[in-house]
Formats: structure tokens, C-alpha cells, sequence
């Protein structure tokens, strides 16, 4: 239990240091792309609701797989996001009619 714990502590040490140290242009791409993969979490979480045999860690299975995927869907609506502020920009109606004037006479 104790090894566990030591693991976790300088697992969340050493992520938090990395990730501080990622620079802002950076950032959305890599977390986009962390999140898309982070898929295997939700093979993880149906296979732990599906082993279990008490009602408590079948909810908590459970409640792993809501959160595992609305981290991954979260991922892929950032990613989304971000690939369209690269697309083309469509012109808007107002701006397209304000190159035009009205009842000139040639």
C-alpha cells in the first residue's frame, strides 16, 4: 500500500512539472491528442465494472467509465475546436453586401 501511495505522489510530481514546463502553443495539441488516447481508459473501466462481483465496485466501475468518457469526448471537441480556427473563414452576409451599393446609377 505504501509502495502505491510513493508511486502516485511522484507520478503526480512529475506530471505536474512536465506539463508546466510545455509551452502555451503547445499545450491544446498535446492535451487534445492525450485525451483522444486516453480511449484505453475506457477499455480499462468496462473491464473493471465487468470483473467485479460486489455492487460497490461495479458502480465505481462504473462512475470510472462516465468519467473516462467524458475526459475522451472532451478531447475530441477540443481537437474539433482547434482544427477549425486553421479552416478557411467563410464570409459573413453582412460583409459580402457591403461591397455593393444600392440604386447607383451608371
Amino acid at each position: 500500500m505504501l509502495n502505491n501511495l510513493i508511486i502516485f505522489v511522484l507520478a503526480a510530481f512529475l506530471g505536474t512539472e512536465v506539463l508546466t514546463k510545455v509551452p502555451q502553443t503547445l499545450h491544446t495539441p498535446l492535451m487534445s491528442g492525450a485525451n483522444a488516447i486516453s480511449g484505453i481508459t475506457v477499455v480499462g473501466a468496462l473491464v473493471a465494472a465487468g470483473m467485479t462481483t460486489g455492487p460497490w465496485s461495479t458502480w465505481i466501475g462504473f462512475g470510472a467509465l462516465v468519467v473516462a468518457t467524458i475526459n475522451v469526448v472532451g478531447g475530441f471537441l477540443v481537437t474539433d475546436r482547434m482544427l477549425k480556427m486553421f479552416g478557411k473563414k467563410e464570409a459573413s452576409p453582412a460583409s459580402v453586401g457591403a461591397g455593393q451599393t444600392n440604386g447607383s446609377a451608371d
